[in-house]
């Protein structure tokens, strides 16, 4: 007998108490210890509003003996996460724990098994979301994971119900607050990257160790899921073209200003030529555009859909409240499911839509380069984007004594042109340094 109808045995006869949610949670830190304070705190709220109960039935945790700010009766603490995953008793599995294992192969256990899991694991579904998907449908199950995304931010329902008659063309955003904290505070008030960043860390926006920020992974992860949701096409992370902020100073944060532009990591999935156009990386901005007035640690997502146009969500991108709140949701759509009988699926049948290299995409590029202040050594400059058929849009000079700053706006060109014209400059002996390439973003990508 499958799996399925095991299932489908297990659940057809009456529950002692139809109007209680058994809860199994893996991971108790900092998201779970504030679903387990909410669910105490908003229990009679959430009954009055949902018609059912929720209780925790049992807390995997890696210390069973560890002090909790939120306590868990003893009886309900186990440290090991299969006793949560099989417990026929448990009706929703949610996973808070974070990383990819042993995550993974819980859910993939819990899904086999007929329980829908929630969960806030961005890494976990930026890696295997597309495979999860298929098997929640294959099993009759839902796998919900609004929290995973953008914090207390509606993105993931917004875009499989209340959008999904309406094609979208493009998601651009900003989806990960460190960054955007550091670039905030590197262009209000021109501080250091290395300024900045501390002050993230004591702020608790950054991470001890911020690199899954800083490179871009964080983002990466978070875009990979909304493409997947958004265009119905299976996207994982490791396709996301992906460049970080670490290269990027108050330098070309003023210049950038200058010109009419603001400096954010952006991430992007468009269509483009047949397939999708997928990255993550600095971007200018003009100060008109909306995400551009986006501010420290808050996350932004523009959806461009065909029939309806741009549509901005902004709020708080991360937090263990803000993201408890959004794991409560998933949890108690995950009960509605239950208690009607109707399981909630989502189609999984994905669209085979092959994800762009970086270097087929044409857009404006800025080059910041350092150079030797005489006379003759910009037309040696000028001669590579020549040769190369990049052609340039603006140049702004600075005189620094005997080198000089000099800021290049190309008009759109195929991005593998420009990079190649980057390799030539950095091999010249009248070009001192070569800074960061931002692409420009002007305005919402065209659908191709």
């Amino acid at each position: 007998m499958s799996e399925r109808l095991v299932r489908s045995s297990r659940r057809a006869g009456p529950r002692p108490d139809p109007g209680v949610v058994h809860i199994g949670l893996l991971g108790c830190g900092t998201v779970g210890g504030e679903v387990l304070r909410l669910l105490r705190e908003h229990a009679d709220l959430i009954t009055h509003r949902t018609g059912r109960r929720l209780e925790v039935a049992k807390v995997a945790v890696a210390r069973r003996d560890k002090p909790r700010r939120v306590p868990v009766p003893p009886d309900r603490l186990v440290d090991d996460g299969w006793a949560v995953v099989q417990d026929e008793g448990v009706d929703v599995v949610v996973e808070v724990m974070g990383g990819v294992e042993p995550a993974y192969t819980y859910i993939r256990r819990a899904l086999a098994l007929g329980r829908p899991v929630v969960t806030a694991n961005k890494r976990l579904l930026g890696t295997h979301g597309p495979e999860l998907l298929r098997l929640a449908d294959t099993s009759g199950v839902g796998l919900y994971f609004e929290a995973a995304v953008g914090g207390a931010i509606p993105l993931i329902k917004p875009l499989r119900e209340s959008l999904a008659a309406d094609r979208i063309h493009a998601i651009t955003g900003i989806l990960n607050g460190t960054t955007n904290y550091i670039l905030t505070r590197m262009s209000e008030e021109g501080w250091t990257f290395e300024h900045a960043l501390a002050a993230a860390q004591e702020h608790g926006f950054a991470e001890a160790d911020p690199d899954e920020d800083l490179d871009g992974h964080d983002a990466a992860a978070k875009l990979a899921i909304l493409a997947t949701v958004a265009f119905h096409a299976p996207v994982t992370a490791e396709q996301v073209y992906r460049d970080g902020i670490a290269a990027i100073g108050p330098r070309e944060i003023a210049y950038a200003r200058q010109l009419g532009y603001a400096v954010k990591l952006l991430a992007i999935a468009a269509e483009r030529d047949g397939g999708l156009d997928c990255r993550v990386h600095p971007t200018l901005l003009p100060l008109t555009h909306p995400l551009a007035t986006i501010r420290d640690e808050r996350n932004a997502v523009l959806v461009t859909g065909a029939a309806t146009g741009p549509i901005l969500f902004s709020g708080p991108g991360a937090g263990g409240t803000p993201t408890a709140v959004v794991v409560l949701g998933d949890i108690i759509e995950a009960a509605d499911g239950r208690g009607s009988g109707a399981w909630p699926v989502r189609d999984s049948t994905f669209l085979a839509r092959p994800v762009l290299p970086i270097g087929d995409l044409v857009v404006p590029s800025c080059l910041f380069l350092e150079v030797v202040d005489r006379p003759g050594v910009f037309a040696k400059v000028a001669a590579v984007f020549g040769e190369e058929m990049v052609s340039l849009a603006s140049i702004v000079q600075k005189s620094r004594g005997e080198t000089a700053d000099v800021v290049l706006m190309t008009h759109e060109a195929p991005d593998g042109a420009v990079q190649r014209v980057v390799s030539r400059l950095r091999a010249m002996d009248v070009v001192a340094a070569v800074g960061p390439v931002l692409r420009v973003q002007e305005q919402e990508p065209r659908p191709g």
